[in-house]
């Protein structure tokens, strides 16, 4: 089916006590594992490009690729911008065909994330395409015991529903333990912190870094409004060592490599959409 945006999808799963996943990708291998994953579960889905690969030669084919591959899923898929960093990303995404685009402010004075946000909505809307901001930051887990061990960057309760009032925002990336990529040490979650905020909005939630988290920690973040949940470096991790198997048995080639990223992103998709409890609501 045609590509559409996320939101409505968000909506019913914070409704209903469920959450969707984004997968970031950047090549066909990675892309197929995923949508082999959500037509094998029967799920909605949410494919994304990282904002720096919107400066390579390859983004508009890139985009190009993943729009006529979402129009042959029997289910809803939307193509989303992760972590525009500029109203400028966000409008690139758009006219290459996004559904969805996130501007990320995070790092920014909260007054400028709001002005730049605000204008990404009006801009976005205006084409139908939902819009995903940040408050707070999630920053990276190789520095986790810098800033997650001493709650640097989470969300300010109190800022949340003035934010999402003031720009309009369709979903809300908030900071409350996670990071991305590999945690340097145990993540915590602060999900009474998470509860709070959920409490100040009816809108949907977002956790980004959702790698290297428990299942109990997973269902505790959805059972506290977060309805979309980034995954990214499990699945690569997971294809890594596929590839790292293969080669270690020394007779694997390119086309054994390829099918192993294949089958490693699809198992490992598979596994977080049922989790979330996606899967069947396409």
């Amino acid at each position: 089916m045609p590509l559409v945006s996320i939101v409505e999808q968000l909506k019913r799963g914070r409704r209903e006590g469920y959450a969707v996943p984004l997968f970031d990708t950047f090549n066909m291998e990675t892309t197929e594992g995923m949508f082999l994953a959500l037509e094998e579960t029967r799920a909605p889905g949410m494919i994304a490009i990282y904002s720096g690969l919107l400066e390579r030669p390859n983004a508009p084919a890139l985009a190009a690729y993943l729009r006529e591959r979402a129009s042959k899923a029997p289910g809803p898929v939307a193509l989303v911008l992760d972590h525009g960093q500029s109203f400028e990303h966000c409008m690139m995404a758009i006219k290459l065909g996004f559904t969805d685009v996130m501007y990320d402010g995070s790092r920014r004075p909260i007054e400028e994330n709001i002005e730049t946000t605000a204008a990404v909505v009006r801009a976005a809307h205006a084409v139908g395409v939902g819009v995903e901001a940040e408050l707070g930051h999630v920053g990276s887990g190789k520095e986790y015991q810098e800033f997650g061990a001493r709650r640097l960057g989470f969300t300010d309760p109190d800022t949340v529903a003035p934010f999402v009032e003031q720009t309009g925002v369709d979903f809300l990336a908030v900071a409350f333990g996670s990071a991305h990529g590999v945690f340097q040490g145990q993540p915590q979650l602060d999900l009474a912190l998470l509860e709070e905020i959920a409490g100040q909005v009816e809108i949907p939630l977002v956790m980004h870094g959702g790698s290297g988290l428990s299942e109990e920690q997973f269902r505790g973040a959805i059972e506290c409004g977060v309805a979309k949940i980034n995954i990214a470096t499990d699945l690569f991790q997971e294809a890594t060592r596929r590839v790292l198997g293969a080669a270690r048995n020394g007779d694997a080639n390119f086309f054994d490599f390829s099918r192993h990223v294949t089958e490693a992103v699809c198992e490992r998709a598979a596994y977080h959409l049922v989790l979330f409890g996606a899967a069947g609501k396409a």
